[in-house]
């Protein structure tokens, strides 16, 4: 979070000891103060009713969308079931039509490879993808 780095008493330091957000003074922010920096922080940043866990669910829902595996994403979440990381795969447009791409151009070189076949038997598309 970019903004969290213009103010002085809360630092992002994802760097080092892996912590995105820091204290003070560098070191891990406590249980007792936490509260108070993070409701500043998200009045300063403009963002009044964000809840700390939804800053999960859009970290996660990216992961998602850069093509993390099921099992990616559970342990990245620290989840023992399934159930629970596919809430963070929502289909999204863009990768619809990246899909849709790949999938044109499976069919385009299926195509091309029918019409180099003249000849021989036509096989089927199980056939094809099997390379038989």
């Amino acid at each position: 979070m970019p903004c969290a780095t213009r103010r002085p008493a809360v630092r992002s330091s994802i760097s080092g000891s892996g912590r995105v957000f820091v204290g003070p003074r560098g070191g891990p922010l406590r249980r007792s103060g936490f509260r108070r920096i993070w409701n500043k922080v998200r009045v300063d940043v403009g963002l009044p009713d964000l809840h700390f866990h939804d800053m999960r669910h859009v970290g996660n829902t990216l992961a998602a969308t850069t093509g993390a595996s099921l099992k990616e994403l559970m342990s990245r979440m620290g989840h023992a079931s399934s159930r629970a990381a596919l809430i963070y795969q929502h289909a999204s447009q863009d990768r619809d039509k990246v899909i849709a791409a790949a999938l044109g151009e499976a069919f385009t070189v299926a195509r091309a490879s029918d019409k180099s076949d003249k000849g021989t038997p036509k096989r089927s598309g199980t056939q094809r993808a099997r390379k038989r």
